[in-house]
């Protein structure tokens, strides 16, 4: 009994196991079926809105991803295309001096405000000048005293010659006489040169600006005793006229240099870092005289006059020069060449509409979601539930019927040339007044449809009709059952208004191809005809459209918008 009772408890956990098992094994099959299903769902319904497949989504809704794309397009214009080789460069003044003492001594006056601009010659410092003019009051007495030797020596001189003359005294005084004379005439010479430059060191106790310009900042200040030729005052920097230099690739050398020997002025243009704002003109000047062996380039230098002071010394800046100018060429906005494994090309829109496109477009049927799904989703309008509520526009989205006339686009290849801002030179595939795509070319094939909203329609209807921004009016739940309407009372929008499914119970709609949407109670719904097109659709306006008899399931009309 012992024995059995030992084994009785240890034999629940083995019988409970493989039932556990099962339950884990059952619950993970469902869950893969469950996941298998939403994913074959979501991806059947993926396939019906790229127009291919043939799962449970709306004819309707596959229909709506083939109609025509909307699309951006341009002229193809004619104007000059400037041959330009742009490059950075680093202004350059021509002059800037580091302002030194010339003279060792306290100082004593600074008259200069920082970054004030001055004219050579202006006063910028001032050293105490009394040493200096006493060596100068001391020279011009030493010169005093030898010059009144020489004159001295002079007529001593005078006196001996007509004495030699009688043999009254030697020749050898007379001699002596004078070399007297000539070292004082030496001596005079020394005195007044010293003179000079005691005069000089006195000039240099006032420091002036060598150049015009602006002067940075202080290097010194009041009482400080600098020292000659080691001290700093300040830098002046000459700011017009004003050089940039820059370089091109050793490649350009022979269209630059071609157009130097012609004696051709070629203009240079400044701009910032940005390269967005003009900063000044001017003409290149100077090239060096050999190319830079590590970087394959040449230094030039382009004169700026810099009257407006936009150029500031060591500002980096971009520089464009010009060499050519290309007259009466093709031009096209960049984004309307595109580039593929044969070349570049562009797509061009044919003018005229394409045969039966319109018809066929303007003969969609409308959406008419599975009874039970969340919202519906007109031409124009915005669309409540299904796809996470996602906002369904005009002709090339999801559903409704092109606006505008339907074009074809075809592949040109062109040879493209020199561009000039955003627009790029054809020099040959295409001609002036021919109509490009520049917006959604990625989507497009060739022999595709296409619309062209921004080209053929009014500004003022283009702004209403197909905007894709419906107006909701009404209730957006609709009335309760038991106090719905006859939906065929909803007055339908004026415009290319679209007939209404076949009757079956749920929400009665009116729309149109203006934007407008109401919302009315439960009811039937019922085919009627398509208002005529008109503009008062943009605005949601009752229109011309009829209805079809239908009884309501309720004994209350639903509120009016």
């Amino acid at each position: 009994m012992s024995s059995d009772t030992a084994q009785d408890p240890g034999s629940g956990p083995v019988d409970e196991t493989p039932m556990s098992r099962t339950k884990k094994i059952v619950w993970t099959a469902v869950v893969v079926v469950v996941v298998g299903a939403l994913g074959f769902i979501v991806h059947d319904r993926i396939v019906s809105q790229r127009g291919g497949g043939s799962g449970f989504a709306n004819p309707a809704l596959r229909a709506g991803f083939a109609a025509p794309l909307a699309v951006g397009v341009a002229k193809v214009t004619r104007g000059d295309v400037p041959i330009t080789i742009d490059s950075l460069g680093t202004v350059t003044p021509l002059a800037t001096v580091s302002v030194h003492p010339q003279v060792t001594g306290p100082l004593i006056k600074i008259p200069f405000i920082e970054g004030q601009t001055v004219k050579a010659g202006d006063l910028l410092a001032e050293i105490d000048p009394r040493p200096f003019q006493a060596a100068v009051d001391q020279d011009q007495a030493q010169l005093q005293h030898d010059e009144a030797l020489l004159d001295n020596a002079k007529v001593d001189l005078d006196r001996y010659k007509m004495l030699v003359a009688t043999n009254s005294v030697a020749e050898q005084t007379y001699a002596t006489q004078q070399a007297t004379v000539l070292q004082d005439e030496a001596t005079v010479v020394s005195d007044k040169a010293a003179l000079e430059s005691a005069k000089l060191n006195l000039s240099y106790c006032y420091i002036t600006s060598p150049v015009d310009g602006s002067v940075g900042l202080r290097q010194v200040d009041n009482g400080n005793v600098v020292s000659a030729y080691s001290s700093t005052i300040a830098v002046v920097t000459q700011l017009h006229p004003m050089s940039v230099l820059f370089t091109i690739p050793e490649d350009d050398l022979t269209q630059v240099l071609g157009r130097l020997r012609q004696g051709d002025k070629l203009v240079a243009v400044a701009y910032d870092r940005t390269f967005t704002t003009k900063l000044d003109t001017g003409m290149l000047d100077f090239n060096d005289n050999e190319v830079d062996p590590t970087t394959g380039t040449l230094k030039l230098r382009a004169m700026f006059d810099n009257k407006t002071l936009q150029l500031f010394p060591q500002q980096f800046v971009n520089v464009r020069l010009t060499l050519d100018t290309l007259h009466d060429q093709i031009l096209v906005p960049g984004s309307a060449v595109q580039t593929g494994s044969s070349g570049t090309y562009v797509y061009l829109v044919d003018e005229g509409s394409a045969p039966g496109a319109n018809a066929a477009s303007a003969g969609a049927p409308p959406f008419d979601d599975p009874p039970g799904a969340p919202g519906a989703a007109f031409n124009g309008h915005a669309r409540r539930g299904g796809f996470g509520g996602r906002r369904f526009r005009g002709a090339g989205d999801f559903g409704g019927a092109a606006t505008g006339p339907v074009h074809i686009v075809h592949v040109v290849y062109v040879t493209t040339g020199p561009s000039v801002g955003n627009m790029i030179s054809i020099r040959s595939g295409l001609s002036v007044g021919e109509t490009v795509v520049v917006d959604g070319a990625e989507q497009l094939k060739d022999g595709a449809s296409v619309t062209t909203p921004g080209l053929d329609q009014p500004a003022a209807l283009n702004q209403a009709a197909g905007s894709g921004s419906g107006t909701e009016q009404g209730s957006p739940q609709g009335a309760d059952a038991s106090q719905g309407g006859d939906a065929s009372q909803a007055p339908a929008a004026a415009g290319a208004g679209s007939p209404s499914a076949a009757p079956r119970q749920g929400r009665g709609y009116g729309y149109g191809a203006g934007g407008a949407h109401a919302h009315f109670g439960a009811g039937h719904r019922h085919r009627g005809a398509a208002g005529p097109a008109g503009a008062a659709g943009a605005a949601g306006l009752p229109g011309s459209g009829t209805t079809g008899p239908g009884a309501a399931s309720g004994a209350q009309p639903a509120s009016q918008p």
